[in-house]
């Protein structure tokens, strides 16, 4: 099998990674960044330099091409055009070209329900991102579903905060320690680890799922709770939390993972690893 991976960074290596060595399949990979082609030649067959708005570039990577992986990430909070919309709109462009291409996964976010207040969202949720860059993801979804055909499969996973090898949560938040955060704690977050990530990508592609799917964990936790466990788990200070001080944090939802673990999926790591 040939699998194209657009967007090669901390989620498509480890995917070409695994299907290199797990499925044998011929990988390959395209990034924005010269400098990373001598470490994506070890997981990728064959590694290509494009930017997602090169058409050209696009379609000189997909020939004879079975599964497409999207999995791009902005560099900053600016580029999220280019890198998602235009890169969305550039391959539902050329796919028609491309028949033996059968389907197509994308890795998206969570942060296209938006603020829901704590409430429970699951994939029938009306997506209502709440800044400019959530509906620039959604508007991505969008463009990416209207490719679906008879002929091609669609899978959009919608990811939770990604944490995992390389990016321990100790990492991401061990800086908060001893320091004052806004609001109560009591916002929900939801996260998925790295090796759930690469397995339910190989899952849908194996099920052929089509769609949009949640991929978080069963956690649930209320930021109070994550970071008192994990900071008290590392011997760090805590945190200390002010409710007089407005927590402008975009993305309070509860996601379900239901429809996922329906279809057969079982998670490696149910649970979040301190």
């Amino acid at each position: 099998m040939n699998i194209k991976i657009i967007g090669c960074g901390y989620v498509g290596y480890a995917v070409a990674q695994f299907w290199r060595q797990n499925q044998n399949f011929i990988v390959t990979a395209t990034t924005t960044t010269p400098e990373r082609v001598p470490q994506l030649k070890a997981v990728a067959h064959n590694v290509a330099v494009t930017l997602g708005s090169d058409l050209e570039g696009l379609k000189a990577a997909l020939h004879n091409q079975d599964v497409v992986l999207l999995s791009v990430g902005a560099k900053s909070a600016t580029l999220y055009e280019e890198t998602y919309l235009q890169t969305a709109k550039n391959l539902v462009a050329v796919l028609p070209q491309f028949p033996s291409i059968k389907q197509l996964i994308y890795t998206g976010s969570y942060a296209v329900y938006g603020d829901k207040k704590g409430a429970v969202v699951d994939e029938k949720t009306i997506a209502t991102p709440s800044n400019n860059n959530g509906e620039i993801l959604r508007e991505t979804e969008e463009i990416l579903l209207s490719a679906a055909s008879t002929n091609l499969h669609v899978c959009i996973l919608r990811l939770g905060g990604i944490y995992g090898p390389g990016r321990e949560l100790v990492k991401i938040f061990g800086r908060a320690a001893g320091t004052t955060r806004p609001g109560s704690g009591d916002d929900i977050t939801n996260w998925v680890h790295l090796d759930d990530i690469v397995g339910a990508i190989e899952f849908a592609r194996q099920q052929q799922l089509a769609g949009i799917y949640n991929l978080v964990d069963d956690a649930h936790l209320i930021s109070r709770e994550l970071l008192g466990n994990l900071l008290q788990i590392h011997n760090l200070a805590p945190v200390i939390w002010d409710a007089s001080l407005k927590n402008n944090r975009l993305y309070n939802s509860w996601v379900s993972n239901q429809k996922i673990k329906n279809a057969g999926y079982q998670f490696i790591h149910p649970q979040i690893i301190f």
